[in-house]
């Protein structure tokens, strides 16, 4: 709520990591658990926009985007040093684990999903099939935003593609808005959007972390100066939308 009254038009579920693969970690990987935590986030957002709507009639809609994570696992790159070509994981269940969990943040009502900090391009086609395959299945379809992560300032993502090449792996889902979030603060990801703006042939957006996280792992940016920051991504008409990634608060 505090996100919608700071004059956000849109704020993500807190699901994360609301896989049965990223719940496995918690001993909450069963179908019912994770159907349970995403309808659930989904319904609590929504609730906060009607609240918000309802007290600001004037203000316009706000939507909520069912947020879909990475998992902690790679398709792209092995987790064994000694074999190059084992894999964590399968490339279908990757597949059944976004279909999972986009079905219950469809039934819990978003209004868009946004597949957020993407390191492994195979891991978001994995989603962009289950999001496809799911839209077939229930005979509806909902915007989705895909955002990529560049890891440091080689501009490249964890499994090696630059920023144009992740737009070039991606263009043929046809995104409603293609972008960048995580990793890098604002300053840093300039650059990296000015690229990605120019290639891409939808909608972009960006939400860079407060900064670069200090020794503590915290982030000491505070709302104003990283207000500072962004604004040449307007101004420059860079991105359609903007927001805030780790570290960043209304404060």
């Amino acid at each position: 709520t505090q996100y919608l009254e700071g004059g956000a038009d849109i704020i993500e579920t807190n699901t994360f990591n609301g896989t049965t693969i990223s719940q496995a970690d918690y001993n909450l990987q069963a179908k019912e658990e994770v159907w349970a935590i995403n309808t659930a986030a989904a319904k609590l957002a929504k609730e906060a926009t009607a609240l918000f709507m309802k007290k600001n009639p004037d203000a316009g809609p706000r939507f909520v985007a069912g947020a879909i994570g990475p998992t902690n696992k790679t398709l792209s790159v092995s987790p064994s040093v000694e074999n190059a070509a084992f894999r964590g994981i399968t490339y279908d269940e990757v597949v059944d684990a976004y279909y999972q969990q986009a079905e219950a943040l469809m039934e819990g009502g978003v209004d868009l999903f946004l597949v957020e900090t993407i390191f492994d391009t195979l891991n978001a086609k994995a989603a962009i099939y289950a999001l496809d395959k799911l839209f077939c299945d229930k005979g509806a379809c909902i915007p989705v935003m895909y955002s990529g992560t560049i890891v440091d300032n080689s501009g490249r993502t964890l499994s090696g593609q630059t920023n144009e090449a992740f737009w070039t792996s991606m263009q043929h889902a046809k995104p409603f808005a293609i972008g960048l979030n995580c990793a890098l603060g604002a300053l840093d990801m300039k650059k990296y959007i000015a690229n990605l703006s120019e290639c891409a042939d939808c909608y972009v957006f960006c939400y860079p972390n407060a900064g670069l996280p200090n020794a503590m792992g915290g982030y000491d940016q505070k709302g104003k100066e990283m207000a500072e920051e962004i604004r040449p991504f307007c101004v420059e008409n860079l991105v359609n939308a903007i927001g805030g990634g780790c570290g960043f608060s209304t404060a």
